[in-house]
């Protein structure tokens, strides 16, 4: 089996690489391209607020008319389902197939960011692997997967699923321990510190050869309620009560892959990430 370091020796290094979206996870993957030597172009419908370096591109990847995009080595989208949608349809019909009209060629790396959440249907304490099949109920999670698939069709795209997101600046989970908010404290969770969802992104970019699929998780999936009763123990607070009535639901997944491929994590574990998140606010 192949450890990071071998597939160091084995690197392509992106020349130019288009961000279809480029939120926060965008610039900052962005950012280490950069330091790479790499050009970055971002296209999204608004330009602002983009770091420096960044070529812009303002555009609306859901309207048919796009303009004619800069061939591009690498790509990487960063698309959500519309959550302005009431019937959970999602932009990627018309987002892929437009942004693949317009590029003049096919990127040699694409890489769609979907999430873990097309595993939603299979709750439960048997942890799942890149090699178990997705099971989405609602409608977001059937567009990521649906999203997923047609990547892979225009594209031959790598897959990567991040699971809940956190790190500075996501401070949701934060805000409802603060405000003493019920949380099905029963639920299996999952999650990834976004610099460590970045570094993962970083080597599929860079690797010679690309896996197909890759789950961004960390080391350590976690009921919330233990998760809420750190936070709270570290801000000296009582933990949220507990949401009536609970679930159970949420799933367990592996992180092996992402490990074997990318190496260590900065954030192993939920404990790590949010102590250093708290320590910041204080």
């Amino acid at each position: 089996m192949s450890t990071p370091h071998d597939r160091s020796r084995d690197r392509r290094v992106p020349g130019r690489t288009l961000l279809v979206g480029c939120g926060r996870l965008g610039m900052g993957l962005g950012q280490r391209l950069l330091a790479d030597g790499s050009e970055v172009i971002a296209i999204r419908r608004s330009a602002a607020a983009l770091p420096a370096g960044f070529t812009a591109i303002t555009d609306d990847l859901r309207v048919a008319g796009t303009r004619e995009l800069p061939a591009c080595d690498s790509v990487v989208i960063t698309l959500p389902p519309d959550a302005e949608s009431r019937d959970g349809r999602d932009i990627y019909t018309a987002a892929l197939t437009h942004l693949a009209a317009a590029l003049p060629a096919r990127p040699e790396r694409v890489v769609f960011v979907s999430s873990t959440r097309v595993f939603e249907g299979r709750a439960g304490d048997a942890a799942l692997s890149e090699t178990d099949a997705p099971a989405p109920v609602s409608p977001r999670a059937c567009a990521l997967l649906a999203g997923e698939e047609l990547a892979v069709g225009l594209f031959g795209a790598s897959i990567v699923r991040p699971a809940g997101i956190y790190g500075p600046g996501r401070g949701s989970l934060i805000r409802r321990v603060r405000e003493h908010t019920p949380v099905d404290h029963s639920r299996r969770t999952n999650r990834i510190h976004e610099t460590d969802l970045i570094g993962a992104l970083h080597a599929v970019l860079r690797a010679g050869s690309a896996p197909a699929l890759l789950h961004a998780v960390d080391q350590r999936p976690a009921r919330l309620g233990e998760v809420v009763t750190f936070i709270a123990d570290r801000l000296g607070v009582d933990p949220p009560p507990r949401a009536v009535p609970e679930s159970g639901g949420g799933t367990v997944l592996e992180g092996r892959l992402l490990l074997e491929f990318a190496g260590s994590l900065r954030y192993p574990t939920f404990r790590e990430g949010y102590e250093e998140v708290l320590a910041a606010r204080t």
